[in-house]
C-alpha cells in the first residue's frame, strides 16, 4: 500500500489517513511524525497495523501512532489506542510480549568529574552485581507463595523488605501497583519462569546506562526533578521477563479462541481481542497487571543493586550520594483510566504499547510532588547518542490520551543489525565516542548497534513542537550495561 498519498496532513507533526480508507475502519488513524521521519516510516510498513487496530471494536476517536513507530506484533509499536470501557476490547497484542516494560532514572549528587576516574570500576561492579543476559536469573529467591504476594502487593513488596526507599514509592507510576492483579489467572509455567527472574535485566534492547545531563533545556523543571548540568544519573530499562512473556503467550491461545463467542473478527490474528468485561478479558487484565507489578520489582530491586554498587565503590550511602529516583514509567500496558472524550468523561482501556503515559501538571494521579510540573516523560535512545527526559502536557491529555513516544524506535531489525555489523567492533567503536560497554555478549552488541535505532533527538523535537511533552533535560551515556 503506497500511504504516501494516502497521509493526509494536518500541520507539521500531524498525518491522518481517514476512516473512509478502509470500510472496515471505526476511527480515522493519526501518526505523529516529522516529514523526514515520513519515508522510514512508511517503509517499514507498520502503518497497515495503525489501520487495522482501527478497526477494533469500541475503539475512541483514533489509533495513534508516535513518532518511533515501527512494525510490532499486532498493533505497532509505538501504538496508542483507548476502547471504551463499556463496549470495548482488551487485546495481548496491543501490550505486548513484555508486558510493562518500563524505564526509571535514578539521579545523583555525583558531577562528571567525579566519577570519570571511578567509570571502569563503577561498571565492572554494577555488571557483576546486576544479573543480566539471555536467561539470567537474579540474586534474591522467591517463593510460589511470595511471588503471589508481590505481583498483588507491586514494588512496595521489594520496598517494605528494605530493597529501597519509601519514596521510591510515590515516584513510580501508579505508585509501582496496577489494582486487579489477580495470580490465580497465571499459569503454573509463568509462575515457574517469573521465579528465579525477579532481579535480572534480560537481554536484548534492555539496558542499565550511567549517564550525564548534557544540556538543560527548562532550569526550574530541571532543578524539580533534581537535576542539573554535568549531574550523573542511571537509566534503567527492562521489563517482566520470562514471567510476562509466558503470560502474553498463555492469553494469547486463550484469546484467539474464544473471539468467535462473541463475534469479534479482527483484520489480523495477532490484534487477537475479547471484550473487557468478558470472563476472558477480566482474566487477561488480572494476570497482565500481575506482571506488570512483577516489572516494577524487578526495576526495584535492581535500583537497590544500583545503589549498593555505587556505596561500594564511593564509600558513601545512597542517601549521602543523593540517589533519589526520579521517575519509572511503563511503556507496554493496559491501563483503565478516565478521559475526555468529545466533551464526555469516560472509563477507558488505554492500550499503550511502546508509548509512555505523560500526565499534565495538576493531574490527579501525579503525586504531589509532580502535581506543579507534570509527569516526568523518560525517552531512551540508543547507547551511542541521548537520552532525553520531557514533561507532560494537557495536550498530549486532550490528543493522546495523555501518551508520549517511548523511546528512539528501531529501524533495523535484530537479524539485519547482524548483518550490517558484521566484522565490527561495536566495543571500540563506542569506546572511541567516550562510551564504556559491558555486554553479556558480542552477539547483543551487534544487535544493539546504534544504527539499529531511529534519530531520538528527532523523536523528542517532534514530540516537543506538536505541543504533546516539552523537553527537560538531554542525557548522554558514560557507561551502558546489555544483557
Amino acid at each position: 500500500m503506497d500511504f504516501e498519498k494516502v497521509l493526509r496532513r494536518i500541520d507539521n507533526v500531524r498525518w491522518e489517513i481517514p476512516e473512509n480508507f478502509d470500510s472496515r475502519m471505526r476511527v480515522p488513524a493519526r501518526l505523529i511524525a516529522s516529514k523526514e521521519m515520513l519515508p522510514a516510516i512508511i517503509n517499514d510498513n507498520a502503518l497497515s497495523q495503525l489501520v487495522n487496530v482501527a478497526m477494533l471494536p469500541g475503539i475512541l476517536k483514533y489509533s495513534l501512532a508516535m513518532p518511533d513507530i515501527h512494525w510490532g506484533y499486532g498493533f505497532p509499536i509505538g501504538g496508542v489506542a483507548a476502547f471504551d470501557y463499556e463496549t470495548g476490547i482488551i487485546s495481548p497484542g496491543g501490550v505486548g510480549y513484555d508486558i510493562n516494560c518500563g524505564v526509571r532514572i535514578i539521579r545523583t549528587n555525583l558531577n562528571v568529574g567525579d566519577v570519570k576516574p571511578y567509570l571502569e570500576k563503577l561498571t565492572n561492579t554494577i555488571f557483576k552485581n546486576v544479573p543480566c543476559g539471555v536467561g539470567s536469573k537474579g540474586k534474591i529467591r522467591v517463593s510460589k507463595r511470595e511471588l503471589e504476594e508481590l505481583v498483588v502487593k507491586g514494588s512496595r513488596w521489594a520496598v517494605d523488605k528494605g530493597f529501597g526507599f519509601k519514596e521510591d514509592i510515590e515516584r513510580t507510576e501508579e505508585y509501582g501497583r496496577l489494582d486487579g492483579a489477580n495470580p490465580d489467572f497465571v499459569s503454573q509455567r509463568a509462575i515457574e519462569r517469573g521465579m528465579p527472574q525477579l532481579g535480572s535485566l534480560g537481554a536484548g534492547n534492555h539496558f542499565l546506562e550511567i549517564q550525564r545531563v548534557a544540556e538543560v533545556y527548562d532550569e526550574k523543571l530541571a532543578n524539580a526533578f533534581g537535576l542539573k548540568k554535568d549531574t550523573v544519573t542511571v537509566m534503567i530499562h527492562t521489563g517482566s521477563r520470562g514471567f510476562g512473556h509466558q503470560i502474553c503467550d498463555d492469553y494469547i491461545k486463550v484469546i484467539i479462541r474464544s473471539m468467535s463467542k462473541y463475534g469479534i473478527n479482527v483484520p489480523d490474528r495477532q490484534l487477537a481481542s475479547v471484550p473487557i468485561k468478558s470472563e476472558e478479558g477480566k482474566r487477561y487484565f488480572g494476570a497482565m497487571a500481575a506482571a506488570a507489578n512483577f516489572a516494577w520489582n524487578n526495576r526495584q530491586l535492581i535500583t537497590y543493586w544500583v545503589r549498593e554498587s555505587f556505596e561500594k565503590v564511593f564509600g558513601q550511602s545512597a542517601e549521602e550520594l543523593g540517589m533519589h529516583l526520579v521517575y519509572d514509567v511503563a511503556h507496554n500496558i493496559a491501563k483503565i483510566e478516565e478521559h475526555s472524550v468529545n466533551g464526555k468523561k469516560m472509563k477507558v482501556v488505554v492500550h499503550r504499547k511502546g508509548a509512555t503515559r505523560a500526565f499534565p501538571k495538576g493531574h490527579p494521579l501525579l503525586p504531589e510532588i509532580y502535581k506543579h510540573t507534570g509527569q516526568p516523560v523518560l525517552l531512551p535512545g540508543d547507547m551511542g547518542s541521548m537520552s532525553f527526559i520531557l514533561v507532560g502536557t494537557h495536550r498530549a491529555m486532550e490528543e493522546t490520551f495523555g501518551s508520549s513516544a517511548h523511546g528512539a524506535g528501531r529501524v533495523l531489525s535484530r537479524k539485519k543489525a547482524k548483518k550490517v555489523t558484521q566484522g565490527r567492533n561495536i566495543f571500540r567503536e563506542l569506546k572511541e565516542r567516550g562510551i564504556l560497554l559491558k555486554a553479556a555478549s558480542v552477539e547483543t552488541a551487534r544487535e544493539e548497534v546504534p544504527d539499529a535505532y531511529k534519530d531520538v533527538e528527532m523523536v523528542a523535537n517532534t514530540m516537543e513542537m506538536g505541543g504533546l511533552a516539552k523537553k527537560v533535560v538531554k542525557l548522554v551515556p558514560l557507561a551502558v550495561i546489555k544483557g
